[in-house]
């Protein structure tokens, strides 16, 4: 019993371990068998586009709200996508680390976000089309109670609103 048990394990993992055809079988519903890459490409213009394209974050120092050179190059790829894309709205979250008060926190991360948002006008788009919300300590990315953690909580995120798009 013991070494049908074993057989039908090593049965059970092979079959597992089985990997899909790589001809025809995996077209799409119409019949096309292009590249899984192709098929797999982001919409341009859309928030999927944005966020692998262009970057949506950018990253701050503890305690601070100056948009630094890293975050500038990053704004700055935001902005010519914006401009590419002018009926699309936009979102700039403002968070922060779990260190200080929720009140604090969510004063900070309005800082960042109006910052990000302030550089991005400055490099020609329109106000109108970007606002900002902040969530504080309340919607960390990365747990964990170090610097690591905290610096990727440290940061702001340019959403691209549902729908949007040119």
């Amino acid at each position: 019993m013991r070494k049908f048990l074993g057989l039908v394990g090593v049965v059970a993992l092979l079959a597992a371990c089985e990997t899909a055809p790589q001809d025809g079988a995996n077209a799409n519903a119409s019949g096309d068998s292009s590249s899984t890459a192709q098929t797999l490409a982001p919409a341009a213009g859309s928030a999927q586009d944005f966020v692998v394209n262009v970057g949506d974050r950018v990253f701050f120092g503890f305690d601070q709200y100056n948009v630094n050179a890293d975050a500038r190059a990053t704004l700055e790829k935001q902005a010519v996508w914006l401009k590419k894309f002018p009926g699309v709205t936009v979102t700039v979250e403002g968070h922060a680390d779990e260190r200080g008060t929720r009140e604090y926190n969510l004063a900070l991360g309005e800082r960042r976000a109006n910052a990000a948002k302030e550089y991005l006008v400055s490099l020609g788009v329109d106000a109108m089309r970007i606002k900002t919300i902040s969530y504080g300590k309340e919607r960390p990315v990365a747990l964990g109670h170090n610097e690591a953690a905290w610096a990727q909580n440290r940061r702001s995120v340019t959403v691209v609103s549902v729908g949007a798009g040119s």
